[in-house]
């Protein structure tokens, strides 16, 4: 008999994956919950592990580090998969695989396994990382490999005398402090606009309220540090913007993407916080980075984007992207005013003590400093091999 490590999130996948294990494998079953921010009570997941024939249960607060080793690189990344999604779930699955690998060393377990499907993303995301920490160990999907449906499962978990609360939802849900994902149901077909019962954070934009309300977000060094004029710790911050963002209705996001499978799936997302800090950093880029760098800089978080959100937390590629985004972010300090309502939100001011605009060189009042007269000799090189290109070769 050896022993197995189930990432358990409590869900009916999960559950029914513990006694599926010491069935099939023989195997001990050790379970560990990472909370990175999700709203569930933990004390009732762990009873339900218990009740499911879990040898031994860790809960895991991880919060912090999720913020600050996770979250905060995609803030300054301007991390957006296909520029919408901001990889609330895709960030998280590293950091439950490390937790997970952790215990599995302590409780020298052979096997680590996880509730994934075969048709997700989390299967590559989780897999690739257990293997690149803990390559001895046997990585698998309890889920992918018994292939059973939702009645199925259920039907298991009630022989086996498990207690466990049946979502009477229609949809998927999987959420953290970086956001909320929502799948399934109705969803599916995306002609379908979603319903309000498929929100939790964020307001309709009828019930949204119906005065605006401006957020002024500090940085310092690209890291987030101020939440009008309060200094905040960054999980706090991030908490607190997702209730004054979503009370408005913004992060509302509905989007077809590409899975790494290569399914197209309609996805439905909910990021308040994520929504504005990552416009309002990207915004005071613009005013504290050269163009050649903000330029470069984009294809360089759309790539970083890209690795995380394909299960590649482990290349070698995201360390020396995160190097040069790193080096981008000294200049990046300043604040940010937005305004939010009803479901929008506005960039409406911005100031940084590293601020490369100058009113004395774009104000076209008299108190201006730009010399006209050097634009000519400018224009002139400027276009040179284009209009020698047309001179010898015509339109």
């Amino acid at each position: 008999m050896g022993k197995t490590v189930l990432a358990y999130s409590g869900g009916l996948d999960t559950t029914a994956s513990i006694g599926w294990i010491k069935e099939k494998y023989g195997d001990d079953v050790i379970t560990v919950t990472v909370d990175v921010g999700q709203q569930e009570d933990f004390k009732e997941i762990e009873e339900r592990a218990y009740s499911a024939g879990s040898l031994k249960h860790y809960i895991i607060d991880a919060k912090e580090e999720f913020a600050k080793n996770f979250i905060l690189m995609s803030i300054k990344a301007n991390g957006l998969y296909e520029k919408k999604y901001p990889l609330a779930t895709a960030l998280a699955r590293p950091l439950i695989v490390m937790k997970a690998v952790e215990v599995a060393k302590k409780e020298q377990a052979s096997s680590i396994a996880h509730g994934s499907t075969g048709k997700g993303n989390d299967q590559v995301r989780f897999e690739i990382t257990i293997k690149a920490l803990y390559p001895q160990a046997n990585a698998y999907s309890p889920v992918r490999e018994w292939n059973m449906n939702r009645e199925e499962e259920l039907e298991y978990v009630k022989k086996k005398g498990i207690p466990i609360k049946v979502s009477k939802s229609e949809f998927s849900i999987d959420e953290n402090l970086w956001g909320r994902s929502i799948e399934s149901g109705r969803l599916e077909d995306p002609w379908t606009e979603p319903p309000e019962e498929a929100f939790a954070w964020t307001s309709s934009q009828k019930s949204a309220p119906d005065s605006p309300e401006y957020v002024e977000i500090e940085f310092e060094h690209g890291v987030p540090v101020a939440l009008n004029g309060k200094r905040e710790d960054l999980v706090s911050l991030i908490k607190n913007l997702n209730l004054i963002a979503g009370k408005h209705g913004v992060g509302r996001v509905d989007h077809l993407e590409d899975r790494v499978v290569g399914i197209k799936s309609r996805e439905v997302y909910e990021c308040p916080a994520a929504s504005v800090l990552l416009a309002a950093h990207e915004d005071l880029e613009k005013m504290t980075l050269t163009k050649s760098i903000l330029w470069f800089k984009e294809n360089v978080g759309q790539q970083w984007s890209t690795l995380v959100y394909e299960g590649l937390w482990a290349d070698p590629l995201r360390n020396s992207l995160e190097a040069f985004i790193d080096s981008t972010q000294a200049a990046v300090t300043g604040s940010v005013r937005l305004k939010l309502f009803k479901g929008q939100q506005s960039i409406v001011g911005r100031k940084s003590p590293n601020s490369l605009y100058r009113k004395q060189l774009s104000t076209y009042s008299s108190m201006s400093t730009f010399d006209q007269k050097q634009a000519v000799g400018f224009i002139n090189l400027w276009g040179l091999q284009t209009l020698v290109y047309r001179e010898v070769n015509g339109w």
